[in-house]
């Protein structure tokens, strides 16, 4: 019988902010909590985040953003932290001239610092960059192709030429572990490090089960069979706005057939899996350790999926 699963909470999940859906409906009410002197902003430059040399997230007050070019859709707002309910908001420079913390950190990519962030930084942080990059690419309404405009605090868009209302989105994918007799199957793209074997992954397509996303993806990629899929795990992830969808799926069939997507594809048995997992395999290696993929091998190793 397969014990009960502990709660998970990857990497980029578990915000401490409380969204406060019934604050971002008032422009009136955002603009004052922004102005207040309360507000923290989170500035991201090029999908980057500023660390300073104490492994902190780098936030400013609003009187600090008067001398930085801030771009579309301007502050959205995240939520607020804590009883005191204090104001967070995130914002995209145009270029990082002026940064008033220069010198005191750097800027890093959501990859690098999900190393070394605190989790509730990384998960506010992997929030902004989701919702700011989703900004950057609907600057124009995909129904009449006018310009439009921020609302409800930067959680959607509006269009005065049309009407249309544009919500931010987030696209399913996904990733998954095909299991048979003690063994899982693991795949690797050409340009990943070497070694490195993950599991296999993809977007849900329109008018697909996740069931059927699974089964349809390691068909693709490997030519294997599957059948009765469980889920065990979810995880935000801002590269640029994904939601992935941890599966294990029961094998029906072991001969691989590599498509155009993978370099390679192999079975690995549990306890070459666990070495990968904690970096004594002496030739393969696991995928990134805040990565989903990471957590789902674990857990099917540990016996909990």
């Amino acid at each position: 019988m397969q014990k009960p699963r502990p709660h998970l909470t990857l990497p980029f999940a578990g915000s401490p902010l409380d969204r406060r859906d019934d604050v971002r409906r008032d422009e009136a009410a955002i603009e004052a909590l922004a102005k207040g002197g309360r507000a923290l902003f989170l500035p991201l430059w090029q999908g980057q985040v500023f660390v300073l040399h104490d492994g902190q997230m780098a936030l400013l007050q609003e009187a600090a953003l008067a001398h930085l070019t801030v771009a579309d859709p301007g502050s959205v707002f995240l939520g607020t932290m804590g009883e005191t309910a204090q104001p967070w908001f995130a914002l995209a420079l145009d270029d990082d001239a002026g940064f008033p913390l220069e010198g005191l950190g750097e800027w890093q990519g959501l990859r690098l610092a999900a190393a070394h962030l605190p989790a509730p930084d990384l998960a506010i942080a992997g929030r902004a960059s989701a919702l700011l990059g989703w900004h950057a690419r609907h600057r124009f309404c995909p129904n009449c192709g006018a310009p439009s405009t921020p609302g409800e605090g930067g959680a959607k868009r509006l269009c005065a030429a049309c009407g249309s209302e544009h919500f931010a989105r987030t696209d399913p994918v996904v990733i998954m572990l095909a299991v048979r007799g003690g063994q899982c199957l693991l795949g690797r793209q050409s340009g990943w490090p070497a070694g490195v074997y993950s599991a296999l992954a993809g977007f849900v397509e329109p008018g697909e089960s996740l069931e059927e996303a699974c089964a349809r993806e390691i068909a693709e990629e490997t030519g294997v069979r599957t059948g009765a899929v469980r889920y065990v795990l979810s995880q935000p992830w801002p590269f640029p706005s994904s939601l992935m969808i941890g599966l294990i799926a029961q094998a029906q069939s072991e001969a691989i057939t590599l498509d155009d997507e993978l370099e390679d594809a192999r079975w690995f048995a549990r306890d070459d899996v666990r070495a990968m997992l904690d970096g004594s395999h002496p030739q393969y290696s696991a995928p990134m350790a805040f990565s989903a993929a990471h957590h789902l091998m674990r857990a099917w190793v540990q016996g909990e999926a």
